[in-house]
């Protein structure tokens, strides 16, 4: 199962728009809310999560998405479940893919040494030194996918995609939401 974990605060289009390409892809994924099942975003929209935080395990966790917003990528950062999905992934080689400022979660994690990655502007310093930082809307490097912010929700839940579903499938979605 592919996670992407909601907490209060978070940033609606980088949540939401991985969520709808993913599901697109025929990728199985739920959103996963930190604190209950509604979830409020930093623009005032509530979203029902499809489950809580307190109902799932890393039994079944395929990957993790963590989007970003203020402040609900410290709310999930605070979230010990969050934090045991991204080491467990990280641990087996399983994707773990965060855009905006919540990258910052996995550079204090230490999941980001010697990887390319792409944050929002500011939040570098977050990344461990050891990251190493591109101008990019979206980066993969291994099973390690970031994007920059709002504006590349689209690139990093394609980006996502590809990982996920494979190129063919990545690209035909591409094409039908009418990305370049």
């Amino acid at each position: 199962m592919v996670y992407v974990f909601l907490a209060d605060g978070f940033e609606e289009t980088e949540a939401l728009a991985p969520v709808d390409i993913l599901r697109r892809c025929e990728v199985e994924v739920k959103t996963v809310g930190v604190g209950g099942k509604e979830i409020t975003g930093s623009h005032g929209i509530t979203v029902i999560a499809d489950m809580t935080e307190s109902e799932i395990t890393t039994d079944d966790c395929e990957a993790v998405i963590l989007p970003g917003g203020m402040p609900g990528t410290l709310n999930l950062e605070k979230s010990p479940i969050v934090k045991a999905c991204v080491k467990y992934c990280a641990d087996n080689d399983l994707p773990v893919c965060a855009i905006c400022a919540a990258p910052s979660i996995l550079g204090h994690m230490g999941v980001l040494k010697g990887r390319r990655v792409t944050c929002f502007p500011g939040f570098e310093s977050e990344l461990d030194g050891a990251a190493i930082v591109q101008d990019e809307l979206a980066v993969t490097d291994g099973k390690i996918v970031t994007g920059k912010g709002a504006g590349a929700a689209i690139e990093f839940g394609l980006a996502v995609a590809t990982l996920l579903a494979g190129s063919e499938i990545s690209n035909k979605t591409r094409a039908a939401l009418q990305c370049k």
